[in-house]
């Protein structure tokens, strides 16, 4: 996976092994950094940039329920596993819910990391098991400080739906401006960058919420898979619907609480 790829995978990738959860800015840079590497990519180039190399993936399947680590999933005394929570607020849900380490389960970590930081209170990874398949959700809160430390000082961008700097458009966007200063935007992305890295993404749903206060809440939405060793197969569409992801990325219960 490129560099620009795994920057959107979030911070959860970095700390645990999840994408990105970025800023509006971070993304449009790593967009930009995507477009020009799509256009000169070389086979030469994939092999260096992947981690090992994926010409014909085998896809092998894990245990039905993965080894996930316990010291990643830990949680605050007395509260609710992380999946319980999740869970309720999916009501169109078909599927099941289990909260995994994609650091376990992609990366294969021995020991495992460290208890990532975590600014919402349903910050993670998860794994959804439905119609045959494996899709996830990563659920990640940057506060507004965080957010300012990663642009480093500059400007969010204001809409990510606008093409900027010769970098084409985001498929099926659609930017929302709510009340209190919140503004909303979805997107599809279908994680095809011809970088042939391990593990190879299949499409999924972006949503980005932008608060007055500067934080951001991002939410991937995603098919799943290709790698040496997964969970099962990919779904053929996210495990939430345009429809359900926005109404998920709008509940207060993502949020920490004032």
């Amino acid at each position: 996976m490129s560099d620009d790829v795994r920057e959107l995978l979030g911070r959860a990738a970095e700390d645990a092994g999840r994408p990105v959860i970025s800023t509006e800015a971070v993304y449009a840079k790593a967009g930009r950094v995507r477009w020009r590497r799509r256009a000169a990519v070389t086979a030469t180039a994939v092999c260096a940039v992947a981690a090992g190399a994926f010409v014909v993936p085998q896809l092998t399947s894990a245990p039905a329920s993965p080894q996930t680590s316990v010291a990643s999933l830990a949680q605050e005394p007395g509260e609710s596993p992380r999946d319980v929570r999740l869970l309720k607020l999916l009501p169109h849900l078909t599927g099941t819910v289990e909260e995994v380490s994609f650091a376990d389960i992609i990366k294969h970590a021995s020991p495992p990391p460290p208890e990532p930081s975590r600014t919402g209170p349903i910050d993670g990874q998860y794994e959804i098991r439905q119609d045959g398949g494996v899709g996830y959700l990563t659920i990640d809160v940057m506060d507004a400080e965080a957010v300012r430390k990663k642009l480093g000082g500059g400007a969010a961008v204001e809409d990510l739906c606008k093409p900027e700097n010769g970098v084409p458009a985001r498929t099926d966007c659609v930017r929302e401006e709510l009340s209190g200063g919140r503004v909303l935007t979805i997107w599809s992305d279908d994680m095809d960058y011809g970088d042939g890295g391990t593990p190879q993404w299949g499409p999924e749903l972006v949503a980005r919420l932008t608060l007055a206060d500067g934080s951001v809440l991002g939410v991937r939405d995603s098919t799943g898979f290709e790698a040496d060793v997964v969970q099962g197969p990919m779904l053929k569409t996210p495990p939430l619907t345009r429809a359900e992801l926005r109404e998920l990325v709008l509940r207060p219960e993502l949020l920490p609480a004032k």
